[in-house]
């Protein structure tokens, strides 16, 4: 499927990648660049593989949760309940972000989609066209009303247009998955599965480009789209994309389910493929074979073995078959290690190779031994260990090759302060206003209303300078500052401006103190303030030159 947004796709691992940028280039003022040590471990691309992490297992998760749901298999709520709980744990993210209110309004548009893909597979199952046709508009819906949710809570920093479209690629692409599926065409399934498992990272880097534009202080300023970041990323995508297959695939294995299986077999090889083109791309020719030679033999190749082992209850197989797996572990560290310079090393790699081997297999151990619960828990702590990996892998790479993923940067020139400066300071659910060095008591509070700031109209008009007047019987409130005079109407989205309408975007209200309130930054920009908003403590700053 074509993706028109591809100002926001990710790219795999390249050569360019590594190659080195044009240094001490000089802008057409001869502004001395300068450079900044690269790190895989910064505030914003956490934010980012946070991100990777919990859209990519969504996604996942959404597939397989259709096909085992259409399958009628054992496992069907397992796979939902997972699904489900990914929904779940990606609110306190949204709440660190966009507080309590967004988190709740977040869980509500994203789990009811959950919902919506459940009805359409049950209708499908039973040819029920009245049902598929609800379940398809439910989802539309959820495209249009989980676009402007991102659109508000990035505050436009993710524009509606950008959000809809990357969430409609998405669906659709889940959508033709299931479709493939049920067609038993299983070849052209898991190569859409593929596809919309890489969205999911485009996804995350959109979103996490648009939250560190909007908060740069809360992530330290430093930003989710750097070289260091994009590789980070590249291999959470290669590391956990390869989890996802091999636990599937295993799955169906044992099940006797051979189309589907040699299906994923498939898609495993396009995985493995991909990563060795990353390897050679840092490494060259030499490295990405002998990576590709140990990855395959003892570690790919050696799942079959292990489900047939499982499969016949053969202790003596089991045993030979993870004697082989030991060995992969101790010699693909050892690549690791030689090939990132020590930057990873063997004893550190080692550690997390057995894990990841020990959750693959605990995943179908726990699922032969129908304990499918318990299968679904282990299938979501092995994948979430896969980001691990990539950072560490990632670290490793970028200590390794520091100056190939250093960002230029021009120093920011030192502001000169504007005269006549006034600022204004509240913070939410507090009575203190500051005016420059004067701080007094409101009677109310500004307050967060339907993720809206409000402030009181009067206390900040007041504080400015500015004449207010109050008609009772028509709701009716006036403010006059300078040349500018406002209208506002209690109740109403609607105001004047010198005469003429404007939409304030949010309606006006009077609050239990008897203050109207309005929506702060609508207010501050019709009158010239600029606004900062401190999500840690609830404050908000206004600043203007008088």
């Amino acid at each position: 499927m074509k993706m028109k947004m591809k100002k926001f796709i990710a790219p795999m691992l390249s050569l360019t990648l590594l190659m080195p940028g044009i240094a001490g280039a000089a802008s057409a003022q001869q502004t001395p660049m300068t450079t900044m040590k690269a790190s895989v471990n910064t505030p914003a691309a956490d934010l980012r593989a946070n991100l990777d992490h919990l859209l990519s297992e969504h996604f996942a998760l959404a597939v397989t949760a259709m096909a085992k749901a259409y399958d009628g298999a054992k496992d069907a709520d397992a796979a939902y309940k997972a699904l489900d709980q990914n929904a779940l744990d990606m609110q306190p993210a949204i709440a660190s972000l966009y507080g309590d209110a967004g988190a709740k309004e977040f869980e509500r548009i994203f789990r009811a989609h959950n919902k919506y893909t459940d009805d359409l597979v049950k209708a499908t199952k039973v040819g029920n066209q009245a049902g598929i046709k609800q379940a398809q508009d439910h989802i539309n819906g959820f495209v249009d009303e989980f676009s402007t949710f991102l659109n508000t809570a990035t505050e436009g920093k993710l524009p509606k247009a950008a959000a809809k479209e990357a969430l409609k690629v998405h669906e659709d692409l889940v959508q033709k998955v299931f479709d493939e599926y049920v067609a038993g065409d299983y070849s052209d399934a898991y190569k859409a599965y593929r596809e919309g498992f890489k969205e999911m990272f485009d996804v995350s880097k959109a979103l996490s480009t648009a939250i560190t534009t909007q908060m740069p202080e809360k992530f330290e300023n430093t930003k989710a789209d750097t070289k260091a970041a994009d590789l980070r990323s590249a291999l959470n995508h290669l590391a956990s994309e390869h989890f996802a297959l091999s636990a599937l695939q295993m799955q169906e294995e044992y099940d006797g389910r051979t189309a589907a299986s040699n299906a994923l077999v498939t898609a495993e090889a396009g995985n493995t493929a991909d990563f060795k083109a990353a390897i050679a791309s840092i490494y060259g020719n030499d490295g990405a074979n002998a990576f590709e030679k140990i990855w395959v033999t003892n570690h790919v190749n050696a799942q079959s073995d292990y489900v047939k082992a499982v499969k016949n209850n053969d202790a003596a197989a089991r045993a030979a078959v993870e004697k082989r797996i030991d060995g992969f572990t101790t010699e693909f560290a050892a690549f690791l290690d030689s090939a990132t310079a020590g930057n990873l090393p063997k004893a550190a790699g080692q550690e997390a190779l057995t894990t990841h081997e020990e959750q693959v297999q605990k995943v179908l151990d726990q699922y032969a031994a129908g304990n499918y619960d318990a299968s679904y828990t282990t299938n979501r702590e092995g994948f979430k260990v896969m980001f691990g990996v990539g950072q560490a892998l990632g670290n490793a790479i970028v200590t390794q090759n520091n100056d190939k993923f250093q960002e230029p940067m021009t120093p920011a020139p030192t502001p000169t302060p504007a005269p006549d400066m006034t600022t204004v300071w509240m913070k939410l659910n507090s009575k203190m206003l500051k005016i420059n060095d004067k701080t007094t008591n409101m009677d109310t509070t500004p307050v967060l209303w339907k993720n809206t700031t409000y402030i009181p109209l009067r206390f900040l008009s007041e504080g400015i300078g500015a004449t207010v007047k109050w008609d009772k019987k028509a709701q009716e409130v006036t403010v006059m500052a300078g040349d500018d005079t406002l209208v506002f109407w209690v109740n109403n989205k609607v105001m004047e401006v010198n005469g003429m309408k404007k939409n304030v975007g949010s309606t006006v209200f009077v609050n239990k103190d008897g203050r109207t309130q309005v929506p702060l930054r609508f207010i501050a920009e019709l009158l010239n303030w600029d606004v900062k908003w401190a999500q840690k403590d609830g404050s908000i700053t206004l600043t203007k030159s008088m």
